[in-house]
């Protein structure tokens, strides 16, 4: 568990290492989940001045989708399972890039599904000003059986 009362975003997602992009979950309810990127972690994708590119909210909605997932398991006394992202909808960028330093934040609202397909409303936003940088509905597949985190399904 963190200082939030969440567990560690390590236990909810399956990426590892420098491919998991979020640091914390901030909120979280039956419908959506709230979680604060690390752009440090970014590292894997940053320009030479150090700014992100915008494409990269598509993957940390994706991990705030898994993370809301996660979290929804363990509510219920399962572990997490692992979800592939599909594809994703009417994904909008406000901006090219994320600034060194930016604070950020990504929500994942639940839209509809259970098992199987399931899809989320995602906004990414800047955590001080609230201004919203990316929003996108993102459709996932989640696997019906457990499959331990950081171990390939194959």
């Amino acid at each position: 568990m963190t200082g939030s009362g969440y567990p560690d975003v390590a236990e909810l997602v399956p990426q590892r290492g420098r491919m998991r992009l979020l640091s914390a979950v901030v909120s979280h309810s039956v419908q959506e989940t709230v979680c604060a990127i690390d752009l440090e972690r970014s590292g894997l994708f940053a320009e030479a001045d150090g700014s992100i590119p915008a494409f990269v909210a598509l993957e940390y909605m994706a991990q705030c989708a898994a993370a809301h997932a996660g979290l929804a398991n363990r509510s219920g006394g399962e572990p997490p399972r692992a979800n592939f992202l599909l594809g994703t909808r009417r994904l909008q960028l406000a901006t090219e890039r994320f600034r060194p330093g930016q604070r950020l934040r990504v929500s994942a609202r639940h839209h509809r599904g259970e098992s199987g397909l399931v899809v989320f409303d995602c906004v990414l936003s800047d955590a001080d000003s609230n201004e919203k940088l990316a929003e996108g509905r993102l459709n996932l597949y989640t696997v019906a059986h457990e499959i331990p985190l950081g171990e390939s399904p194959a």
